[in-house]
């Protein structure tokens, strides 16, 4: 079942850019300001539902891509397709084809939040507002004198929780144990949270042909490539520290980012008019587990529509 058949008010597009097809959820009214949400791994757009229904009602014009290589969208075959830039550069086509709008919210989770995160680092953004959800801005972490060993122990400590990036790098295993694998990931990163709705859906929407995108973005992350001039330039800015506000929220509980990356984030290393909210309780997918807190905090944080 797809999201736009499961809920009242939902609708389904296809956009074409590149060569690539996006599958797209869209609520909301045609001329009211757009908001882009983009999920990140392992999710679909069947995942942020809630916060879909809340900002369509709020009055946003809302746009929810299953991400390239996810549920229907397109599965490029290059490994350097799934890079940040290729994925800002879909954000943007869904936009063009979709609204006549020349500015937009984004709202990203996980990897979403990597491109919010990047997008908020161009000084021509095309988004006015920029909400990351269960992710730092990496630039933004310093290493302090004062706070040298907690930060090494941190670092330290998160090569456990970031396991499967080692995975995933590996030929042909992480596809063969893709639902298994992924179903540890949300009982480990969302304690608590009944992930069941959620893998059925995944477990729909990526076959075999699919685990080897979905994978694709973690095996770009350490494979060289050629690249242009303006690519180089592009990731230089998409690894900068951002220049816009920016919205972060995430969860004390968060099993797949540790809570401690996001300390000191609001003593004025962000941009002013930045947020950070730490949400006690929750684990990595807080838009799904506590949704109303999110729903609210996200739209107080826009402002109305």
């Amino acid at each position: 079942m797809c999201l736009a058949g499961a809920v009242a008010g939902f609708t389904e597009r296809f956009v074409a850019r590149d060569g690539v097809r996006l599958r797209v959820v869209e609520a909301g009214r045609r001329g009211d300001p757009p908001v882009v949400l983009a999920h990140g791994f392992p999710d679909l757009a069947l995942g942020w539902r809630h916060q879909i229904a809340a900002l369509a009602a709020a009055g946003y014009h809302v746009l929810a891509p299953d991400q390239r290589g996810y549920g229907r969208s397109s599965c490029p075959e290059q490994v350097a397709a799934y890079d940040i830039h290729a994925l800002t550069g879909d954000l943007v086509g869904v936009l063009d084809a979709l609204t006549d709008a020349r500015r937009a919210v984004f709202v990203g989770h996980d990897w979403g939040a990597f491109t919010a995160h990047g997008a908020a680092a161009l000084p021509d953004s095309p988004f006015d507002a920029h909400v990351a959800l269960a992710i730092p801005p990496l630039a933004s972490i310093r290493i302090t004198r004062q706070e040298f060993a907690r930060q090494v122990w941190t670092a330290v400590a998160q090569t456990r929780n970031s396991w499967y990036i080692v995975v995933n790098q590996l030929p042909r295993l992480p596809e063969r144990v893709f639902a298994s694998m992924t179903g540890l990931l949300w009982r480990e990163w969302a304690p608590g949270y009944d992930a069941a709705v959620d893998l059925a859906h995944l477990a729909e929407a990526a076959p075999p042909r699919n685990r080897a995108a979905i994978v694709g973005y973690y095996r770009q992350m350490v494979r060289p490539r050629p690249g242009s001039a303006l690519t180089r330039e592009l990731t230089k800015l998409f690894m900068a520290p951002p220049i816009h506000p920016v919205q972060v929220l995430y969860g004390s509980d968060d099993h797949a980012m540790r809570a401690q990356f996001f300390a000191g984030l609001d003593d004025g290393r962000l941009p002013e008019g930045s947020r950070v909210e730490r949400l006690e309780g929750l684990g990595h997918f807080l838009h799904l587990e506590r949704p109303e807190q999110v729903n609210a905090l996200i739209v107080d944080h826009l402002g109305p529509a």
